[in-house]
């Protein structure tokens, strides 16, 4: 029996520039239990065949064909009817949580929502179902959260909030919008086994939307590869992963990066000097909690002690979970964020306490490209006025004539069109205001660049170009990078040595081949293991490491010996792991064994 059936559906929208096709009669079916995947990058109407079907499509979009639900129509169907329909029957999991959830009610008022219109629970135990569903996605201090708003959230966390609200109700048939893409790769893994769970247990069919082949390979039984509003190759997910027909798929594949893949950057080796160096970096801010007549206030460590180098062309991959202090501490090296303690210096001149005017000689040469792009462009400024600005800061002897120039061959660069050059950020996608951020950040050819998640937003295709773009940039000018991602697969690719964080600290930094495929810390194990590998063999046959517990809050004095048990039995709660050098230039923090740790 079919459960969700799509015919000839076509969608196009009305614009001033005439009428736009966004897909182009397209047909397939979901059945019960079933787990189908539609593959395909930015553009290629994915997402708008499923707005399209729950009513979601904008004043200007029109839907023609047939939609069917369990038989009935569901295509054009009057709000309130569909209404009955989202969040009971089906569920969404929408690709940013931030427009998708109200910013004026706290998050566990729209949860209860959910549940008091579609099955009339209301109170306490409307309330203790959101809490147990939080739980389930893994949301630390869950019900602390309930009684917070949208924006108090990371991206993160308001992703999870979306998808625990997606399936409060345990609908029949998922559609999952992007729906790992903002997190970790540990949340990741427990959403999609909750995901396989609801699957398995109540027979629940999931539409997978997602440019992930990774995710694809673990979760969908069949694909669909869309390319411009069409399909171009449908068929089981082994027979697409082996035997792709198209070279639409062929080129999909080839670009989606591996953590196990025998070509990513080697073993630095040189001689030279450090250009960056950090030392003992400490950021803490005093946050205050509840309790008591006043509350009071515990420091919170973000970063508790962190040192490294970086030479000339040299990438160090930071990777960690949410929370773990990657953005806090890329911030303190560049001194947008004072640092409690410690050390930065820049070609041997200390950065730490200087000025904001002695700061701005170092700016030309220190740059970063920020995890949102839509936050760090200004909206009244061109894409090209944003990224001809530096130019101007510190280019002051180009014409206006040459500074088009450089802005029109940056642009060319990382994969943006010149029929783009005087759109304003809200005209983009959000890959395309990536790529301007990541443009931006290059045009004054730095000597260091940090990469804040600067691909997590690009399709797997201008990724791989993406980083072909940074390595060029490194060999033609001897860029030094250091690349922060959740993705660990990118990572690898681009990275020569990997610094693994866990609660503001370093638990293991080493080569990247190393760090990869022998990981020391029980910690790094767990997230090598949880990292999808786009093969549909391998993926559904590997073991994964899963650590006992949720993650402790970064407040708690005692997480940071997580990963020495024996220590926490005998109460040595101030103890920090000391970092051990186990081999030439891999250093590995003190841990008890991954059995003892595992035994919790």
């Amino acid at each position: 029996m079919t459960l969700f059936s799509v015919e000839n559906l076509s969608v196009e929208f009305a614009t001033p520039d005439g009428t736009i096709k966004a897909v182009n009669s397209i047909s397939f079916d979901i059945h019960p239990g079933e787990c189908l995947g539609i593959v395909g990058e930015s553009g290629s109407g994915k997402s708008q065949t499923f707005m399209a079907a729950m009513g979601l499509l904008p004043p200007n979009g029109r839907a023609s064909g047939s939609v069917r639900l369990n038989g009935s129509e569901i295509l054009n169907l009057a709000i309130p009817d569909l209404n009955q329909i989202r969040g009971s029957d089906v569920g969404m999991i929408f690709q940013d949580p931030l427009t998708a959830l109200t910013p004026h009610l706290r998050v566990g008022e729209q949860m209860r929502e959910v549940l008091q219109v579609h099955e009339g629970i209301t109170g306490r135990a409307a309330r203790q179902r959101c809490l147990d569903w939080l739980d389930r996605v893994r949301i630390d201090e869950a019900e602390r959260r309930l009684d917070q708003f949208p924006h108090e959230l990371s991206g993160g966390m308001r992703q999870r909030v979306m998808i625990a609200m997606s399936m409060l109700c345990s609908p029949r048939l998922l559609i999952a919008d992007e729906p790992t893409t903002a997190l970790d790769v540990t949340v990741q893994a427990d959403i999609l086994d909750l995901m396989a769970g609801l699957q398995k247990e109540q027979g629940t069919a999931i539409a997978l939307i997602t440019h992930d082949m990774g995710v694809v390979a673990r979760m969908c039984d069949r694909i669909e590869v869309m390319r411009q509003g069409g399909f171009v190759e449908s068929g089981s997910a082994r027979g697409i992963f082996r035997t792709p027909k198209h070279a639409y798929t062929r080129s999909l594949l080839e670009a989606m990066p591996r953590i196990d893949a025998p070509d990513a950057p080697q073993v630095f080796e040189t001689l030279a000097q450090p250009i960056l160096r950090v030392d003992d970096v400490k950021v803490h801010f005093q946050m205050k909690i509840r309790g008591g007549l006043f509350g009071r206030k515990v420091p919170l460590k973000a970063v508790d002690g962190v040192s490294f180098d970086i030479r000339h062309g040299e990438t160090l991959g930071v990777v960690g979970e949410s929370g773990c202090g990657k953005s806090t501490l890329a911030r303190a090296v560049l001194q947008l964020i004072e640092p409690t303690g410690g050390g930065v210096s820049w070609l041997g001149q200390p950065l730490v306490g200087l000025k904001r005017a002695e700061l701005n000689k170092y700016r030309k040469n220190l740059q970063i490209v920020f995890q949102d792009p839509l936050a760090s462009l200004d909206p009244r400024m061109t894409i090209a006025a944003s990224m001809a600005e530096p130019l101007m800061t510190y280019r002051p002897d180009l014409t206006r004539r040459e500074r088009k120039g450089q802005v029109a061959e940056m642009m060319e660069r990382v994969g943006l069109e010149r029929q783009l050059f005087n759109r304003y950020p809200h005209e983009l996608s959000g890959g395309q205001n990536q790529r301007v951020g990541i443009a931006r950040a290059m045009i004054n050819k730095p000597k260091l660049i940090i990469c804040d998640e600067a691909v997590s937003a690009l399709d797997v295709s201008i990724q791989a170009q993406i980083i072909r773009l940074l390595r060029e940039l490194q060999a033609e000018f001897g860029l030094a990078m250091i690349f922060i991602s959740h993705d660990l697969s990118v990572v690898r690719a681009i990275s020569n040595r990997i610094m693994v964080l866990y609660l503001g600290r370093v638990v293991e930094l080493g080569d990247g081949e190393t760090i990869c495929s022998q990981p020391l810390h029980p910690y790094t194990q767990s997230l090598i293991s949880a990292v999808p590998i786009p093969d549909p063999d391998i993926e559904r046959s590997r073991g994964r490491i899963k650590l006992p517990g949720e993650l402790p809050s970064p407040l708690d004095p005692s997480a940071a010996l997580r990963f020495l048990p024996s220590r926490l039995a005998v109460g040595e709660v101030g103890y920090v792991p000391k970092l051990i050098e186990t081999k030439p230039n891999h250093y590995v923090a003190e841990h008890d064994s991954l059995e003892v740790i595992l035994a919790g």
